[in-house]
Order: structure tokens, then C-alpha cells, then sequence
């Protein structure tokens, strides 16, 4: 009977030692079939085109397809709860944002995830920034300026839509003490609409949906909200630049590629070490710049902290500013 055991559990142990041998070639030889990403908005925007270039790249440099799937709803929720359930094969990707993964979890009762525990993160991908716009009958042309205007004339409001828009000036207008009452719009293009009217002076607006208007005189570009200026616009300063309380001011919509929780490192590391060299790439770079992003990456450890503190820092803000889910 003892000999029967042993021998099972010699079998077991051979079971393990082939089964976990097996893993490790798969994961050496990762990926062997298509992957999918997931994206949890719809096809045509920011979110997707940059999942689609980063794809695009993923696939030529692995040598299998890599697949955008939309799965758009409830600002993003319900793409990125599907995909923190996937199986941590490799085989489901996720191209989220900073909406999902550090604005939403504060404002929705629930959203489905945890985007600390529920993801092994691999890069971030791009950050857009935002434009501090006024209306061309607003006597202002710097920042300077409209502070002084803002001080002089309290109760002025200003528009934004959801979002990373709706982050900027909110964070604005608490850091630099102004009595900048918002207007939230449903969406970015009735608060274009009014802001180019001038039924409201001031606005906060994504650069590349901007250019145009801006091209065109019937916008003023005032500061952009990033770290550093857009290539586009270099004569535009930062809100930073200011100084005083707006110094350590950046806000900025981000992008990323996540896989499930429980996915092998190897797989993680070997499409982190794969988009690190793509965004190092000049060519691959300035095709994201075209599309409106400042390309970034980063390794998987740096988007992991990236992630925790965005995370941290806009529950604080939302809570300030008292932003709920309109």
C-alpha cells in the first residue's frame, strides 16, 4: 500500500514537472495565436487609434495579429471589467485610460474592477494634454492675464466635458483660488459649440480636437496642461510656467496596456521590453504626436506605480471639488 502511494505521488510530481515545463516553453514562445486588446470605448477616438498603432507595432515585432475589440460603455467600464476577468494567458490585452483606471472607481458606486488588484500592468502608452482655451472677445491673451481677469471678474464660468477636461479645470481653478464656477457639458462638442458662440468665454478642450478652431482665429490657445508644451503650438506655454501655486500643476488624459491579473511576468516583461523599443522608435513617435498624444512608455514597475498614484491623487480632487457622476 505504502509503495502505491509513493508511486502516485511520484506520478504527480512527474505530472507537475511536465506541466509546469510546458508553461514555460509557451511562455517562451509567447505569443503562438492572435491576441486580442480590448478597448473599452468606441472605435474612432483617441483610445482607439492609439490601440490600433500599438498594435500595429505589437504585431509586426511578435509575428502574430494583435486585434483591437471595442468594448465600449458606462465611460469605460465595461470593456475593462471584461477584460480584468480574461483569462492571464496573454491572449486578452487591455488598452485602457485614466478615466477607467483612477477617475471612474471614485465617481461610480461600482464599476466592476479593481484597477489596483485586477490588472498586471505593461506600459503606458501616451498622454494627452489639454488646452486652456478663451473665446477670441475675452480681453486676454496669457495666462497672466486671464488670472487677472478671473480675480476681477469672480463668478466668470468656464466649460469642460467629462473627463481629463473636466480634471483640468477643476484642478486649475482650486489650485490658482479663482471663483471659476464650471459648466458641464454631456460631451465635447455642445461645449465647443458654445465656447466658439461665446455663450461662454473660457474652456478646457483637447489639443487635437482644438487645432483647427484655434488655425482658424476662432480660438485662443492660452496654456496647455501637460508637463511640457506641445510641438504644435511651442509658443503656448504650460500652466506650470506660471509658477506660484499652478508650479506643480499637470493634468493629462493618459493611455496604457494592461493584462489580467496572474499573467506570467515573462509575457509581461516581453511586451513591456517590445513597446519600450517602439516608443524609442523617432518614426513611431512622431506617428502618435499626429494623432494628438505625447508618446511616453515606460516599464511595467513605473506604470504600476504611475497607476497608484493617479490613482490617489484624483480620488483626493474629486473629492475636494465635489465631482459626482452627472
Amino acid at each position: 500500500m505504502a509503495s502505491y502511494r509513493v508511486a502516485l505521488a511520484c506520478v504527480a510530481c512527474l505530472f507537475g514537472l511536465v506541466w509546469s515545463l510546458g508553461a514555460a516553453a509557451q511562455n517562451d514562445a509567447y505569443p503562438t495565436r492572435p491576441v486580442t486588446i480590448i478597448v473599452p470605448f468606441p472605435a474612432g477616438g483617441s483610445a482607439d487609434l492609439n490601440a490600433r498603432t500599438v498594435a500595429e507595432r505589437l504585431s509586426a515585432a511578435l509575428g502574430q495579429p494583435f486585434i483591437v475589440e471595442n468594448k465600449a460603455g458606462a465611460s469605460g467600464n465595461v470593456g475593462t471589467a471584461f477584460a480584468s476577468k480574461a483569462p492571464p494567458d496573454g491572449y486578452t490585452l487591455l488598452m485602457s485610460n485614466s478615466g477607467a483606471l483612477a477617475v471612474n472607481p471614485h465617481i461610480f458606486s461600482q464599476v466592476g474592477y479593481d484597477p489596483l488588484k485586477d490588472f498586471a500592468p505593461i506600459s503606458l502608452g501616451m498622454k494627452i494634454s489639454n488646452l486652456l482655451l478663451v473665446h477670441p472677445s475675452l480681453p486676454v491673451r496669457t495666462l497672466p492675464e486671464l488670472l487677472a481677469y478671473v480675480k476681477a471678474h469672480p463668478g466668470t464660468f468656464y466649460g469642460h466635458s467629462s473627463g481629463s477636461k473636466q480634471l483640468s479645470g477643476e484642478a486649475f481653478r482650486l489650485k490658482a483660488g479663482l471663483d471659476m464656477p464650471p459648466v458641464a457639458y454631456k460631451g465635447a462638442a455642445p461645449m465647443m459649440n458654445d465656447l466658439l458662440s461665446g455663450q461662454i468665454k473660457i474652456g478646457f478642450d483637447e489639443v487635437l480636437t482644438s487645432m483647427q478652431q484655434i488655425k482658424a482665429g476662432k480660438l485662443v490657445p492660452i496654456a496647455t496642461t501637460g508637463s511640457v508644451r506641445w510641438p504644435a503650438l511651442p509658443d503656448v506655454p504650460t500652466i506650470a510656467e506660471q509658477g506660484g501655486p499652478l508650479a506643480d500643476y499637470e493634468v493629462t488624459g493618459w493611455f496604457g496596456l494592461l493584462a489580467p491579473a496572474g499573467t506570467s511576468p515573462k509575457i509581461v516583461s516581453r511586451l513591456g521590453d517590445t513597446l519600450q523599443k517602439a516608443f524609442a522608435d523617432k518614426d513611431f513617435r512622431q506617428r502618435i504626436y499626429d494623432q494628438g498624444s505625447e508618446p511616453v512608455g515606460s516599464s511595467p514597475e513605473a506604470f504600476k506605480t504611475f497607476i497608484a498614484a493617479e490613482y490617489k491623487r484624483w480620488g483626493e480632487l474629486i473629492r475636494t471639488a465635489g465631482i459626482k457622476l452627472e
